[in-house]
């Protein structure tokens, strides 16, 4: 039996001190305990010296999570803070969240209890955009599927059925996906095409296909690294998204301002 002990979060940011802070005072808030928390800074002033980030820092280790803060520049792009948080990583499950994710206090646990009975690569959360909670788009939701008894691998790709479920973590559509479906239990699993900000791996299985090492074939300048590492993992060892979500987009402007080169382009479909 594995619990939260046996869990790394992993936690890139760059230049959001303040949204850093409400990230981690999340975590800080967690009922699970044990876990360990790993930040990698590549803010320009680095984010050692500001007093929320500090404090939640200090609340966390007092909840009985050690915190290593590591000063990680010069930057050299998502996909290298990424796998530079990899190998910082030495418990069985790591959870990649992102800066601007508030969770909810059973977020953790119940992540760690389903990637445990569903024993495949990934599990993770869409965010909440709550801002757009008024704004229903029922079209978005059509693709959705859930997961029967058990998650299998899967081959998705930008010219497969599969991919359109991207649409499902759009604004507040995981909101509106579980007021659809309904939910009677701690959570159901989902097909997805990929997930952002909130994702739980086991770390053997992501680390066995590759992780993010393919940081050193894509411009410095990228996006879509997660989507690049989960396609992989998914097609080996499965994937699922968990409903109802439990993680919250602090929606915030996007610190990824040039979005031209798609780590896609150069590792799934390189010309």
């Amino acid at each position: 039996m594995h619990g939260p002990g046996d869990l790394d979060v992993l936690v890139p940011t760059k230049d959001r001190p303040a949204s850093l802070a409400v990230t981690l005072a999340g975590l800080a808030a967690q009922d699970a305990r044990g876990f360990r928390v790993v930040i990698s800074d590549q803010s320009s002033v680095p984010v050692t010296g500001d007093p929320l980030v500090a404090s939640a820092v200090r609340i966390l280790e007092h909840r009985g999570h050690p915190v290593s803060l590591l000063r990680h520049v010069p930057a050299r792009g998502l996909a290298e803070q990424r796998q530079f948080l990899l190998e910082q990583a030495e418990r069985r499950w790591c959870l990649y969240l992102d800066d601007d994710v508030w969770l909810e206090p059973c977020a953790v646990s119940v992540l760690v209890s389903a990637l445990g009975e569903l024993g495949c690569g990934f599990v993770g959360y869409g965010l909440h955009g709550l801002s757009h909670r008024h704004d229903r788009r029922p079209h978005e939701l059509s693709p959705y599927e859930e997961w029967a008894r058990q998650v299998w691998p899967e081959r998705v790709r930008r010219d497969s059925p599969a991919w359109r479920r991207h649409t499902l973590h759009n604004a507040a559509n995981p909101l509106h996906l579980a007021e659809k479906v309904g939910i009677s239990a701690a959570w159901r699993a989902y097909k997805v095409a990929w997930i952002g900000g909130c994702v739980l791996y086991d770390r053997a299985l992501l680390e066995g296909c590759g992780g993010f090492e393919f940081w050193r074939s894509v411009p410095v300048a990228h996006a879509g690294e997660d989507v690049v590492a989960q396609l992989r993992v998914m097609e080996r060892h499965g994937g699922a998204g968990l409903l109802p979500s439990r993680a919250y987009h602090l929606e915030l402007p996007t610190t990824v301002m040039d979005r031209a080169a798609e780590c896609y382009d150069y590792v799934m479909e390189p010309s």
